[in-house]
């Protein structure tokens, strides 16, 4: 460790108000924002896995992280000095409908770090009970834990905002969970997640004491958040709050539509669990689109009335800051302001999706019609049941003077839907080519443009469920090598492409990497 021991200083406990009771009690909480509670010590800790980039983000070296103490601090056995550990009471919309108090049922916020001249909240999924565990047990299992920190670490290295992961770390326990919700609950192999964010503040956050009325409250969190998470505002004064509501808008609008643009669904868009940073935050049920359809949820909680389906995303991003600018209203002498910042997602939202157009089709500035021309071809992947990440990937190397649809032949799952849609993306192809050729641009700046906006590597299902399936035996090596191809999502990488195939027939239906529920 960098200078001896971390350096903590813990500003939303010191800052703002907490709860008077302590400990783990169920409890409902009124007038603060945090409970102090500490984790509860589990069996066995044992670290199976890190992140390399967070490790040196936060200032630790490789020999504290392989030390005994590491994996007692991050599997919740022991803290460092300075950390103050506590759980965040916040509420949120859930499926559309106001669910109350929620706050950190299973997760545990050790501090917040300074390293870098920049501030890290180190938060820990699974670390037992809370005040807000609604009667669970605060722990997480393997599966969901092995799923958070590679998500975390992958969505990164796309280039999306994202919270981090430092380690992941078995307990030694068994956890038990229902799976399926069906009445036949299993133990399985308990972990813990060390989470990373300059903020945990999400939606919910400020929902909660606007639902209660709660004014002073609320007024005194937009102003810690202002103060702490967007200090760019500090001379904006009586513009603060509009400017602040903007600026969630517009990094809400960026994230989603990196969302988009990678086939990322997140499968739980509840207000609980969005960022007030425009980070992707609380990985449960997500999944990559494998044979494009907008429609797919993988969410099993979802399967019925898709709320949370890959193309309603940005509507239901909106719908949600909605509920925010509602929440924060009391701020506001009149709508306008909060108007203005929900006008911004969406005009921040379509620039971004041109953006993103413009990169995927290797095209070197947008003009009018291409959008027709990225539907179209999307329409195509959805009825030739092609993969979206493989189809993507290929353009680059269809050559548009003599544009050959057999370069995309590896992206199909259905000969049958093959046959179909042959023609007419032939017929895509030439006219995407003649598009292309307009352009002038050189082939190779082309190509370097399209395979930088269109990775070659993402973390389907099935990925993330053999490695699941090796720790759950005892053979963590599959969570490394996963990882370590997902650093670089947009390099080839001879010897690795098993890691970049269509989804195998065995994990169309299978549980984890078609359908997960949000059972942890």
């Amino acid at each position: 460790m960098r200078n001896n021991e971390p350096h903590f200083d813990n500003r939303f406990v010191q800052a703002l108000p907490g709860d008077p009771e302590r400990g783990p009690g169920r409890r409902e909480v009124r007038g603060a924002l945090w409970s102090a509670v500490s984790p509860t010590p589990v069996a066995a800790p044992r670290l199976l896995a890190y992140s390399p980039e967070v490790v040196a983000l936060l200032g630790f070296n490789e020999s504290v992280v392989q030390g005994e103490g590491f994996a007692q601090v991050f599997g919740g056995n022991a803290l460092y000095a300075g950390m103050q550990p506590w759980a965040a009471n916040y509420g949120g919309h859930q499926f559309g409908q106001w669910a109350g108090q929620l706050g950190d049922g299973r997760a545990i916020s050790l501090g917040e770090l300074l390293a870098g001249g920049q501030r890290w909240e180190l938060q820990l999924k699974g670390a037992g009970p809370t005040p807000y565990s609604r009667g669970a047990d605060g722990r997480a299992v393997l599966r969901s834990s092995v799923r958070e920190f590679l998500c975390s670490e992958a969505m990164h290295h796309l280039g999306v905002p994202t919270t981090r992961a430092l380690s992941l770390v078995a307990t030694g326990e068994t956890v038990v969970r229902d799976m399926f919700y069906d009445g036949n609950p299993q133990g399985e192999p308990g972990a813990v997640v060390c989470r990373v964010a300059p903020s945990f503040l999400r939606f919910g956050s400020f929902e909660l004491p606007a639902s209660r009325g709660d004014i002073a409250l609320l007024t005194q969190l937009v102003a810690f958040c202002i103060d702490r998470d967007y200090p760019e505002l500090a001379d904006a004064g009586a513009q603060r709050h509009a400017r602040w509501f903007e600026q969630v808008c517009t990094r809400t609008a960026v994230m989603v539509a990196h969302w988009m643009r990678v086939g990322f669904v997140h499968g739980v868009m509840n207000t609980d669990n969005m960022s007030i940073l425009g980070l992707t935050i609380d990985y449960g049920p997500y999944g990559w689109v494998e044979d494009y359809d907008p429609e797919w949820t993988p969410n099993t909680t979802d399967a019925q009335g898709r709320r949370y389906r890959f193309g309603t995303q940005m509507q239901v991003a909106y719908w949600n800051l909605v509920r925010l600018a509602q929440a924060v209203s009391p701020l506001f002498e009149d709508a306008a302001p909060l108007q203005a910042g929900l006008d911004a997602f969406r005009t921040r939202f379509e620039q971004e999706q041109r953006h993103h157009l413009v990169a995927k089709l290797g095209l070197g500035r947008f003009v009018e019609g291409d959008d027709t021309l990225m539907a179209q071809f999307l329409q195509l992947l959805h009825e030739g049941e092609m993969d979206m990440t493989l189809a993507f990937r290929a353009l680059a190397e269809v050559d548009p003077a003599a544009p050959d649809v057999a370069v995309l032949e590896a992206a199909f799952y259905a000969p049958d839907k093959r046959g179909q849609v042959l023609p007419k993306l032939q017929d895509w192809l030439r006219r995407h080519g003649q598009r292309v050729l307009a352009d002038a641009q050189a082939p190779e700046v082309r190509r370097a443009t399209m395979n930088a906006a269109n990775p070659k590597y993402v973390l389907r299902n099935w990925l993330a469920q053999e490695a699941i399936d090796r720790a759950e035996q005892g053979d963590s090596a599959g969570i490394t090598d996963l990882l370590d191809v997902l650093r670089h999502p947009y390099d080839d990488q001879p010897g690795r492409e098993a890691f970049a195939r269509r989804r195998p027939e065995w994990a169309r239906e299978r549980a984890g990497c078609s359908m997960l529920s949000c059972s942890s």
